[in-house]
């Protein structure tokens, strides 16, 4: 979903950013642009930011949890 109009930001936007390493809203702001337009998007730009802060630091908890798991098809439909 869009969330700042004015700069064209997603969610993925946004998630994409905390995964590479923003953990900082100002900084966010300052990669992307997010709510420093007209601010109607910050109070859903912080909220989108902060669950993937949430996520971020849950995966660093358990490393490998959220990973998809490596089991080939071949081995699961034994072609």
């Amino acid at each position: 979903m869009i969330v700042c109009l004015c700069r064209r930001v997603s969610d993925r936007d946004i998630r994409r950013q905390v995964e590479g390493g923003i953990l900082n809203f100002d900084l966010l702001q300052d990669e992307t642009g997010v709510a420093s337009a007209c601010g109607c998007c910050h109070d859903c730009a912080r909220e989108v930011f902060e669950e993937a802060m949430l996520k971020q630091s849950a995966c660093s908890a358990c490393p490998g949890a959220c990973a998809a798991p490596t089991v080939s098809p071949i081995a699961i439909f034994g072609t």
